[in-house]
Order: C-alpha cells, then structure tokens, then sequence
C-alpha cells in the first residue's frame, strides 16, 4: 500500500511552475511528446519514474547540465514540488509531468527517443492480490526497451526481495535488454533517494 505523502510546501505556484516550463500539463501524456519542443534544444533525454520530492533528480541535473531531464510523477503536489525545487535551484534541463508512467512510455514517448532510465524503489504492492499494480513488468519493459536509444541504460532499485525476483524476470524476458549486472544491496555510485535514505 502506498504511504500517504506528507505535506509540501511550495515556493512557487504550480501555474507559475508551468509558465516557467517546469511543470508540464498533463496533456501531453496523452499524445505525442516532443522532447526536442519540451526543452528547447536536442541534448540526451534521461527519465525518471517517480522523482517523489526530487532528491535524486535535482542531483544528477546538477552533476550533468549537458543532459535533460524528464520526470514523471504520478502525485500531483509532489511532483510540483519537485519541479518548485528545481526552478529555486536554477535548473534549466529538468521538466516534471504529472501522469502514469505505464501511459507516458506507452503512447507519449517516441522510439529511441531516451538515453537512460531511473527507476527507484517503485512501490512494491507486497500483497499477492496488489501484484498486478507494480509497474514493472515484461509490458512495461518491452516500451522502455522500445523508448530506449541503442546502448541505453536503464536502472532499477528496489529494496523489496520478492518484487526484487520479478524484476529480475521480468528484465530476462525482454528481447533487447541485456543484464548488466543484479545484485541485492547498495549499488555503488547511486546518488541516494528518500525512501533508500528512510528505508
């Protein structure tokens, strides 16, 4: 069961977010996004499914100013306070759309269109009769394998053991998507998030 969110407190409104063109509208995860129009320019797209507050997000768009960003939450106030804390931090190549992943990858990304993908600690739904709403599964990862650039790379960290086995399937049964490496505890080099810091 996901935790309820706790309160955020926003700097900025979500229309002003918008009018900055850091939050996007929901819109465009209906139909076609064109990422090149989305930042202004054609530098290396890299998702992120479920950013939660940011931390992790804000981060790497720090480390990497040369690449754009693109995440996807599915809780409104979160992601605009994700996006609130990237326009305070001056960070002009990350944009935030609140929508379903699952719909995002599946009918608004175009093919070979994202360099990388970061996927942490996706809500595990530990009861046997929730297993049919975690996101990953072999539909999902046949269109992030389909979104995926040739050589792209797709990270994914959970720290639930069972949900850990299905994503380790899930990813064998993909054509495409080559295993670099699985393992259980940290990974080296991952910049951290909430829930690995709280959990």
């Amino acid at each position: 069961m996901r935790s309820r969110p706790g309160k955020v407190h926003l700097k900025s409104t979500p229309e002003q977010l918008r009018l900055h063109g850091l939050l996007l509208d929901e819109a465009p995860a209906c139909g076609h996004l064109d990422l090149a129009e989305i930042f202004g320019n054609s530098r290396p797209v890299e998702v992120e499914v479920g950013p939660g507050k940011g931390t992790f997000l804000l981060r790497r768009a720090a480390q990497r100013p040369e690449i754009n960003l693109l995440a996807l939450e599915w809780l409104g106030s979160y992601a605009a306070y994700a996006a609130d804390r990237a326009l305070r931090a001056g960070l002009k190549n990350v944009r935030v759309l609140c929508a379903d992943a699952a719909a995002v990858f599946t009918s608004a990304l175009p093919d070979s269109s994202v360099q990388r993908v970061y996927i942490y600690f996706p809500d595990p739904w530990p009861k046997r009769k929730h297993h049919r709403r975690r996101l990953i599964t072999v539909p999902f990862l046949t269109q992030v394998r389909r979104v995926l650039r040739l050589g792209g790379w797709l990270g994914i960290v959970t720290d639930h053991t069972g949900y850990f086995r299905q994503i380790r399937m899930a990813v064998g049964a993909v054509d495409g998507l080559t295993p670099v490496e699985f393992h259980q505890g940290p990974g080296e080099g991952l910049i951290g998030s909430n829930f690995e810091r709280k959990y």
